[in-house]
């Protein structure tokens, strides 16, 4: 049966549960048949059936996960995010007005926050209370302009902005908040597209409806051209709060796409009023890549701690100072937060009038600033009611309605009026979404639409980013927005002016900070692989048969488990549930899942330099750990850990892709470290003490197949397996890749190829000195057996650990930031709050 044709009837029949009359329906018509936007799609979309749903959906979860697509609700942790299999669907006719009232709103609060902070007749007219606007904390009074002193202000402060838009019942669309900040979206709306384009490759030709590339050629336009005009070849970055932040993803979508770095406040520094890239080898370096445009987002209060929050880690000291001097652009300007103060909503058709000469085409929500007395008259009666269609929200937190009883929400008005406005709820109108049982539900939609500053006018997004409300997900729940084109022939996006850039070569330097990023990554991976390979190999032990009974192997398992333990600790006495625990405790220190979330996120802190093929790695060891823990098989374990090593071996190849620059000998540099302390470990560890013959065997067979060099072995030594062969092999053999000879050698190379290194470096000197100790080892007398022990064994090895410890730290010194580790918003309001 098709899952449209169901939804049809049952919205068409109101004594159904969740049939709603009061509600639009983007889908179908108040008479039943389907809305003229989804009548061209009708033979197509009518034939999805409930089967159909159900697999594109699953390869929706499948590609998404793949590309590692994320969100975070403030204070929570990453979730995947969701992207419903039905798209919001707009015909040509029906998005017209909304392009034609989101240019002219980008117009209208471009002008209105030219004058806030310029002129100020809006302030000085009292076209809007003068303590709306000062009152909110999106003022930045760092960011006005005097005439007097600094020039004119800027007449197009706002290059980028975006607005979340509603339909009442009547079908007619209003604004329901402003978003010019720092808006997001663009990222996860063009994700959305491409997910949806593979897979339902023959619900609609691509050629009827808008493509969204040439949307992000205009923005990239538009960014150049927002430079300063003495800069021929400006240098545009774009400015995260990092990893951490809830739309990661996003940023770092948005700088791949624009070809441009993605950084963080700890990347930049200001100097001489201008805003620099720190170099490598940063403060004895001087910084010589100077930055003309950021397109920031990072929100205004945390952009420069010695004008706005001190004790920001976010931001970059001195921002706001470079940008009164008009040394760097910053998208959107300091000042624009004050742009989603919903206190100004009420005010703007009078504004409108007033700036641009013109009736307001798209109107906002009905609202009241309950610092006006008039508005609190119109509003405390039904705040006193409980009335469930209004809206009470903070000026400066407007995005969540404040949940309060009547009589706090009533005592809290009276002592802080000007903090407070109301907004009216609209029945936003519904469209299907797919719930995975079977049937498609009603629920409220809203739309993000989006807007540049291309040339001497604003241009909407045609598409946007669609958001099921009340879906009570972690993440949102978004749908792909498709435009209709009224012709075939029709430009994509209507431009057809987006002139070709001239072509010129750029190698940016990567920061201290993007340089420990992709160190650790290496350092991770390796750690990661290593543990995995021992978890398996002393799964592997304890598998043969008579396991459980012969002495030789119960000694052999307990060498290697105790391996383990010397690299994770020990948690349980079962070796099946320590596995386990080594797999899938990502809290616990020294696991494999701990080290794979420490990856991920330093990954997640270059994902601009990294290709898209990066995140498959990390979809299919969350796959081999979701079927672990639904699987209480001890055959699982081996099986899981199998597939979460092979993920982890396809990163080799991700990797070996890379363009050989910094970052990548970076990479390598920290694989090839880490590989010489876990093999320097786990040789410590193994060999330390002689067993009988058997044992010693079956412990020296389960080492080389850890360090994935037990072909090499047989091939090269018969006879008896022997501790100082297996020593010659892993330690001295320069041939082969897994030794610690081999590992010193690729470290020398990478180290040699970083910009900061000079041949004479402390990083350099220790390798220096570790490889000619290494040169003299004579693999026979380290094994030597004296008092039922090698001490020299034990001596080297140690020493060779502490060795390389302190050459990472050397490597840290000369290439990396020393300084505080970046931080989540919710962190450092927890140490604010703190007495």
């Amino acid at each position: 049966m098709s899952v449209l044709r169901d939804y049809a009837t049952a919205v068409s029949q109101p004594t159904l549960p969740f049939a709603s009359t009061a509600r639009y329906d983007e889908v179908v018509d108040a008479d039943g048949t389907l809305r003229p936007a989804w009548r061209s799609l009708a033979s197509l979309a009518l034939g999805l059936t409930r089967e159909e749903i159900t697999r594109v959906d699953g390869e929706i979860v499948r590609f998404l996960a793949d590309d590692g697509v994320s969100y975070a609700r403030a204070g929570d942790d990453l979730q995947p995010w969701r992207l419903d299999p039905m798209p919001f669907v707009l015909d040509a006719a029906g998005w017209s007005r909304i392009e034609v009232g989101l240019a002219q709103r980008a117009e209208l609060l471009n002008a209105l926050l030219a004058d806030l902070y310029g002129e100020q007749t809006v302030l000085r007219d009292r076209l809007i209370p003068a303590a709306a606007v000062v009152g909110h904390s999106g003022f930045v009074r760092a960011a006005a302009r005097r005439a007097s002193t600094e020039g004119a202000p800027d007449r197009t402060p706002l290059l980028l902005s975006a607005a979340d838009l509603g339909r009442d019942a009547a079908g007619e669309w209003h604004v329901l908040a402003d978003r010019v900040q720092a808006p997001s979206g663009l990222g996860y709306a063009a994700e959305n597209r491409r997910v949806i384009s593979q897979v339902l490759p023959g619900l609609l030709d691509e050629d009827a409806l808008h493509r969204m590339d040439p949307y992000f050629a205009a923005l990239r336009a538009a960014l150049i051209a927002a430079a300063p005009e003495e800069r021929p070849h400006p240098r545009i970055v774009v400015l995260s709060p990092g990893p951490l932040s809830e739309t990661a993803f996003d940023q770092a979508f948005l700088a791949n796409a624009l070809g441009f770095p993605l950084v963080q406040g700890s990347d930049l520094v200001v100097r001489d009023g201008s805003v620099w890239m720190k170099p490598a080898g940063w403060p004895a370096k001087t910084p010589a890549e100077r930055v003309d445009v950021i397109l920031r987002r990072v929100d205004a209060e945390w952009c420069d701690p010695l004008e706005l929050r001190a004790g920001s880690r976010l931001g970059v000291a001195g921002l706001a100072e470079a940008a009164r001097r008009g040394r760097v652009r910053l998208v959107n300007g300091l000042g624009a937060g004050v742009l989603e103060n919903p206190a100004l909503l009420p005010y703007l058709p009078a504004v409108c009038e007033h700036l641009l000469g013109e009736q307001l085409r798209l109107p906002s929500v009905p609202a009241w600033w309950l610092g006006d007395a008039d508005a609190r008259r119109d509003v405390l009666p039904r705040v006193q009611v409980g009335d469930p269609d209004l809206e009470v929200r903070l000026i400066d937190d407007p995005r969540r309605a404040l949940a309060l009883r009547p009589e706090e929400l009533l005592e809290r008005i009276a002592s802080e009026p000007h903090r407070f406005a109301a907004q009216q709820r609209l029945p936003l109108s519904q469209a299907p979404v797919w719930g995975g049982g079977g049937a498609a539900s009603a629920l409220p939609i809203t739309l993000r639409g989006f807007a540049i500053r291309f040339g001497s006018t604003y241009r909407p997004l045609v598409g946007g980013l669609a958001t099921v409300q009340g879906a009570g997900d972690a993440a949102p729940r978004t749908k792909d927005v498709w435009v209709l084109k009224a012709d075939e022939g029709d430009a994509d996006q209507g431009l057809t002016d987006v002139a070709s850039l001239p072509t010129t070569r750029s190698d940016p330097a990567f920061s201290p900070r993007a340089l420990s990023d992709m160190f650790w990554t290496g350092r991770y991976a390796e750690r990661t692989e290593d543990l995995l390979r021992l978890v398996l190999a002393t799964q592997a032990t304890l598998d043969q048969p008579g396991a459980h009974s012969a002495a030789r192997t119960r000694d052999a398992v307990q060498v290697l488990l105790s391996a383990l333990a010397s690299l994770a600790g020990r948690r349980e006495e079962d070796p099946e549930l320590e596995f386990r625990s080594l797999l899938l405790q990502a809290a616990r220190p020294g696991s494999a899942a701990h080290s794979i979330a420490r990856l991920r996120d330093a990954m997640e802190g270059v994902r601009d330099q990294l290709s898209g093929d990066t995140w498959r790695v990390f979809s299919n060891i969350e796959r081999a750990m979701r079927a672990l823990r639904s699987s209480p098989h001890p055959h699982r374990t081996a099986e899981s850990a199998g597939r979460m090593l092979a993920a982890m071996l396809s990163l080799y190849g991700v990797t070996a892709n890379m363009i050989r620059d910094a970052g990548w000998h970076m990479i390598e540099a920290g694989r090839y470290l880490e590989r010489g302390i876990q093999l320097s470990r786990l040789l410590a560890d193994t060999l330390a003490t002689p067993r009988s013959v058997r044992a010693d065997r079956d412990v020296l067979e389960s080492l080389l197949v850890t360090a994935e060099s037990v072909v090499t072995h047989r091939r090269r030594y018969r006879g008896t397996t022997r501790a100082a062969d297996v020593a010659e092999l892993l330690l001295l053999d320069p041939d082969n890749p897994r030794s610690l000879a081999f590992s010193l050698a690729a470290l020398r190379s990478h180290l040699a190829a970083l910009p900061a290194s000079t041949g004479s470096s402390r990083a350099e000197r220790l390798l220096d000195q570790l490889e000619t100790w290494l040169a003299e080892i004579d693999a026979a007398e380290l094994t030597l057996v004296d008092g039922g022990h090698r001490p020299r064994l034990t001596e080297a090895l140690t020493e060779v650990v502490a060795q390389l410890e302190q050459l990472s730290d050397a490597i840290g010194h000369l290439h990396f930031e020393a300084g505080p580790p970046p931080m989540s918003l919710d962190e450092i309001s927890l140490i604010e709050a703190r007495p």
